[in-house]
């Protein structure tokens, strides 16, 4: 019974430094980027050995992944399941684009770094799934709530993939020095033009 008991705080022991390691690897991945982080970067913030690290994540692919599913369960996308049943659609915009504002504004570190680490580590595109298919079922969401002919439909979703772009939001809140509320009241009138150009 012992040696039972004995293994088991083994294993928590192993789970709690891997947990360690992965939290290192986010908040390092997040304050200066995945392509400026070292694996001795990673090892001293979770203060453990290099030889540590390599024993619970011996690919550099594997610690990436892990940290990509650390990521997404604490800071979960917003999810737009519930922006369905509103069925005005400048409401289901504004909702929608407050949530994702709100969203970008807690991760904007995050996102910044994105493009460096892009060009620095290119296997790093696979981890984007979860992202783009989200973005994808924001937008498709969006989309139904209007009623637009065929050629308009192509020029709504480009506009509506623009609102929900953290490029968008950056760009309006950070350089042009809106506040979020005006940011979406801007958007939203133009997707409301574009619509009423139909």
């Amino acid at each position: 019974m012992a040696r039972k008991y004995q293994l088991k705080q083994r294993a928590q022991r192993q789970e709690e430094t891997r947990q360690r390691i992965i939290e290192a690897a986010v908040e390092l991945h997040t304050t200066i980027g995945l392509a400026q982080t070292t694996i001795s970067a990673i090892a001293e913030r979770a203060g453990v050995e290099r030889l540590t690290l390599y024993r619970h994540f011996p690919h550099e692919h594997e610690l990436l992944r892990a940290c990509s599913d650390h990521y997404l369960v604490t800071h979960p996308l917003p999810d737009p399941t519930s922006w369905g049943l509103i069925a005005d659609p400048l409401t289901r915009l504004r909702v929608a684009l407050a949530e994702v504002y709100a969203y970008y504004r807690r991760t904007e570190q995050r996102w910044l770094n994105i493009p460096y680490d892009g060009q620095a580590h290119p296997e790093i595109a696979e981890f984007a799934a979860p992202y783009i298919g989200r973005w994808r079922q924001m937008r498709a969401v969006l989309l139904t709530a209007w009623e637009v002919s065929a050629p308009q439909q192509r020029l709504l979703e480009a506009a509506l993939g623009h609102a929900l772009d953290f490029q968008t939001w950056h760009s309006l809140v950070r350089q042009q020095r809106l506040d979020d509320r005006q940011a979406i009241d801007l958007l939203a009138g133009m997707v409301r033009c574009l619509v009423a150009g139909k």
